[in-house]
């Protein structure tokens, strides 16, 4: 009889415990520079999170300009290694200065792995956020691809896509304007990473993902991150849907 007691006991609260497990929302830090917070690209993948229902936290360790060797060493401000301690993060995004595989190929590498070791001892698995050519120099882009996908390799984890994106997109819409200037990107060029990051974090599709996306400030006040025209919105989409991610974490 106590035997079928704690049967029962189980059978009732298995589906319960299963259900809050499923609930806990992914926890994910974003680390970077202006690259990674221009137009708030975090806060719009936590807002596409939001719309689509799906439990996820995105948070980000950002400084203008910073590379991997000032995050690491905690140089001008970083609190990345503390912020690494202060929670159980699930995925860890790291993108490096955007002339660090060119100027830099050394540092990148070495404080790549320094990084990537720091977040896989802190419990977490590191993925790299790999990043475009300027404006000026589309020619850069195949040292950024190659460093970032060799980097991410030697890691044993990924290097999401985003620059080879960017530029596809770059390609097929030229009078789209993607940069706010020579390097950085536009409210259009953001809300394209952020449909980048959302897919390759979740696997989820963004063919709903509106045009405007959602926002609240600490009063509770409503602030809108973007507006994307419908049609940009829709080629946007059209072309991260098309995108084979293997990144799917969703699915770990």
């Amino acid at each position: 009889m106590k035997h079928l007691k704690i049967f029962l006991l189980l059978f009732i609260t298995a589906p319960l415990w299963l259900t809050a497990q499923k609930a806990m929302p992914k926890k994910v830090l974003m680390v970077g520079n202006s690259f990674t917070y221009f137009w708030n690209m975090p806060q719009m993948v936590n807002a596409m999170a939001a719309e689509d229902g799906y439990p996820m936290e995105v948070h980000q360790s950002t400084i203008g300009g910073a590379t991997w060797e000032e995050h690491y060493n905690e140089k001008r401000g970083s609190q990345t290694r503390l912020l690494l301690k202060s929670k159980p993060w699930d995925y860890v995004i790291l993108q490096d200065h955007s002339l660090s595989t060119i100027e830099a190929p050394g540092r990148f590498d070495e404080y790549g792995k320094k990084l990537a070791g720091a977040v896989v001892k802190a419990g977490a698995k590191p993925y790299l956020m790999m990043t475009w050519a300027y404006l000026s120099n589309p020619l850069m882009q195949d040292v950024i691809s190659n460093k970032y996908n060799a980097l991410a390799h030697e890691l044993n984890t990924e290097a999401i896509p985003v620059g080879d994106i960017f530029m596809k997109a770059r390609k097929l819409r030229p009078d789209l304007n993607f940069y706010f200037d020579d390097k950085h990107p536009s409210s259009i060029g953001s809300y394209l990473i952020g449909l980048i990051m959302y897919k390759a974090l979740t696997g989820n599709s963004v063919k709903d993902v509106p045009d405007r996306l959602l926002s609240k400030d600490q009063r509770g006040e409503q602030v809108i991150l973007s507006f994307i025209h419908h049609e940009t919105g829709e080629f946007l989409r059209q072309l991260v849907e098309e995108t084979e991610f293997t990144t799917k974490l969703i699915q770990e």
